[in-house]
């Protein structure tokens, strides 16, 4: 009962009532859940999740044409999810929204929510409204991060082209959106220009760890930079484990990002809960982790970023308890996969 989840979201009641009157129903290609405080609570107590912090997932703010609109909205998202994690500091804390791709505001927003709200950190889309991150023109809200070693949360979006019939696009092209931001903040020189952003790519960076090498050498034929220092640059990312933490995925995320720079993610309410567990259950039980290394994963390497979660540590659970406990999520694993496989 002790993880430290960096990939949950937060659908605030104004925020939801504005996605709806604007016909966005299904971002992602997923309904829009249902989400209240508490139902984040009860599901992180089945979950073993001890702290989470949260975000507002896709679309953001870009649904919202009009800057002005476009701000106001996340300043509202950011004040009632601070209000949030001031009220219950050990359990909740948020990545602040901002509207991108108007920079100016976004750098804006930043500051406050950093500075005055205390957030902690920032989500940023992988492309707002087509723009992506990591472009040409960023550079005033980078600065405002960089001074403040900020943690940056890069999550997926739809991705700025027609969707494929049959192709849900949080399936396949979040992947794709979350590495062509990673790619373009290391082709663009972003990750050394402001080297005190601490990023966080959701979903364990799209498909960064398995075609880093690929691309090192596509950004060396475009820049002339050294491969080795691209490779390092993509290594220093840091990884959420959210929808990932599977016997194929994991061996090469653990094998690529530096040590310390995979943590914890559920991405719930939009993963429901059965797959939260599904996922828990691939991380307990995989063989290629030691108890250090799932510990790490878990909590320890969260606690680096966001020390404040460490001083409100939850008891240990009894033996007992914790063998019941990975009794049952042994189980579960296999019944879920039994149960995929008859599909």
């Amino acid at each position: 009962m002790n993880r430290i989840d960096v990939h949950q979201h937060v659908i605030p009641p104004d925020y939801a009532q504005a996605l709806r009157a604007h016909g966005v129903t299904a971002p992602g290609g997923r309904a829009l859940p249902e989400w209240s405080p508490e139902a984040a609570r009860a599901s992180m107590a089945r979950a073993g999740i001890a702290s989470a912090v949260l975000s507002v997932s896709t679309p953001g703010t870009t649904f919202l044409a009009e800057p002005a609109q476009a701000a106001a909205l996340a300043r509202s998202v950011n004040d009632y999810t601070a209000a949030l994690a001031q009220a219950e500091p050990g359990r909740f804390g948020f990545f602040a929204t901002l509207a991108m791709p108007d920079v100016t505001a976004a750098a804006d927003e930043a500051r406050r929510a950093l500075d005055d709200l205390r957030a902690d950190g920032v989500v940023l889309l992988g492309n707002a409204a087509g723009t992506y991150l990591g472009e040409d023109g960023q550079d005033d809200l980078f600065r405002v991060l960089d001074r403040r070693s900020a943690v940056a949360f890069v999550h997926p979006a739809d991705l700025p082209a027609p969707a494929v019939p049959g192709v849900a696009p949080f399936a396949a092209d979040f992947l794709l959106d979350t590495t062509r931001a990673a790619y373009l903040l290391v082709r663009n020189g972003i990750r050394r220009r402001y080297p005190n952003i601490r990023f966080v790519l959701a979903h364990a960076g799209g498909f960064v760890p398995y075609a880093a090498h690929r691309m090192a050498l596509a950004i060396f034929n475009d820049t002339g930079r050294s491969p080795l220092d691209i490779l390092d640059d993509f290594a220093g990312f840091y990884f959420d484990t959210a929808l990932s933490a599977s016997a194929a995925a994991l061996p090469s995320l653990l094998a690529f990002a530096e040590p310390g720079h995979v943590l914890y993610g559920s991405d719930w309410p939009f993963a429901p809960e059965p797959a939260v567990h599904y996922f828990n259950a691939g991380l307990d039980t995989f063989p290629g982790c030691d108890d250090s290394t799932r510990r790490n994963i878990q909590r320890d390497n969260a606690i680096a970023l966001f020390p404040r979660f460490g001083a409100t540590a939850p008891a240990p659970e009894p033996p007992l308890l914790a063998r019941a406990r990975t009794s049952l999520r042994r189980k579960l694993f296999r019944s879920v996969a039994r149960a995929i496989a008859r599909r």
